[in-house]
């Protein structure tokens, strides 16, 4: 029997439940090691190993099959998942060019192109058997890795690729909320790199082969206030009202640290007040999601923190909202 939406969210309702609160943050927060940290992890029924890295793996593994159980429509994660192919064809192409033993462990799943067929397409410069929007691009960033050894311009090629394509497929989704999302993911990333441009001295023809248009982004704007300097491109970012571009420069002021914070706190806020509210339709899975990739990207600088003795307010400071 196929699946409706009005299971999934009654399904998925329950399962935000789950998700932690400031409360089980405050808790991990406390630990004095790894250790202690992984036993309150799985005691919380987040995994079984002694290891953070695998207790993670594991309990995305179990996300993303729970997701495919209850999902009406699986492909509406796509443009979620294009994202770890890029990841995987970066890596197979870097590793298979510097004959890097054992690159396939940093390989991502769920995507949409198998590992296999990721490694043969590389490996045998035989990029038809790629997606067509990864095809031309995947083609480009091996001559440039190839002939100029250049990975900056390899990546900026493959990352402009796959924000094109994720705002592609959004746009042809009935999801306000997943349209709105990923054109202010996509400004955020063309800002983040707009921003390293500027501190480096990238030129014009760098940023033009990196940036990506979206709904609400002037790229030749942008373009001309990078190559003038960080304090012109800020001043320009933050007259983007639209994107709330004004606060985030605040923030970059501080420090690039509380800017990456602003961007992901703006991302999983916006889905909070779109998929905790929906009633129907996809958004409440798709809320669930993103919830569990805000809980997990908490949890990573929480472990890096107690790993490293980074003192427990400044961990706190560094922290993501979480969904629950």
């Amino acid at each position: 029997m196929a699946l409706s939406y009005e299971y999934s969210i009654g399904s998925v309702r329950a399962k935000e439940n789950a998700l932690f609160q400031k409360s089980d943050i405050e808790q991990l927060l406390a630990c004095g090691s790894l250790a202690q940290f992984c036993q309150t992890l799985r005691d919380k029924g987040w995994g079984s190993s002694d290891s953070f890295d695998d207790i993670s793996r594991d309990h995305t593994d179990r996300m993303w099959a729970y997701i495919k159980s209850v999902a009406p429509d699986f492909s509406i994660f796509t443009p979620f998942l294009i994202q770890n192919d890029v990841h995987n064809f970066k890596v197979t192409l870097k590793g298979t060019m510097s004959a890097r033993k054992y690159y396939e462990k940093l390989l991502l799943s769920p995507c949409t192109v198998e590992h296999g067929d990721m490694i043969y397409a590389v490996e045998h410069r035989d990029m038809k058997q790629l997606p067509e929007w990864l095809e031309k691009p995947a083609e480009k960033a091996y001559e440039l890795l190839a002939h100029t050894g250049d990975a900056k311009a390899c990546d900026a090629v493959l990352d402009k690729a796959v924000m094109q394509e994720m705002l592609s497929f959004s746009k042809g989704l009935r999801s306000a909320f997943l349209q709105k999302y990923f054109n202010t993911l996509v400004f955020y990333s063309n800002v983040k790199i707009a921003l390293r441009s500027a501190r480096t001295g990238a030129d014009k023809n760098y940023l033009k082969s990196a940036l990506c248009e979206a709904e609400g982004f002037d790229s030749d704007r942008i373009i001309n206030a990078a190559v003038k300097g960080s304090d012109a491109l800020v001043d320009t970012i933050a007259k983007f009202s639209e994107y709330d571009g004004k606060a985030a420069m605040e923030q970059y002021k501080k420090s690039p640290v509380a800017f990456e914070k602003f961007v992901d706190d703006k991302l999983i806020v916006m889905a909070k007040e779109s998929c905790k509210r929906a009633s129907e339709g996809a958004e409440p899975l798709l809320g669930y999601y993103l919830g569990e990739e805000a809980e997990k990207k908490v949890l990573h600088i929480i472990a890096s923190g107690i790993k490293t003795g980074t003192d427990t307010d400044i961990i706190r400071e560094r922290l993501r909202e979480i969904y629950g």
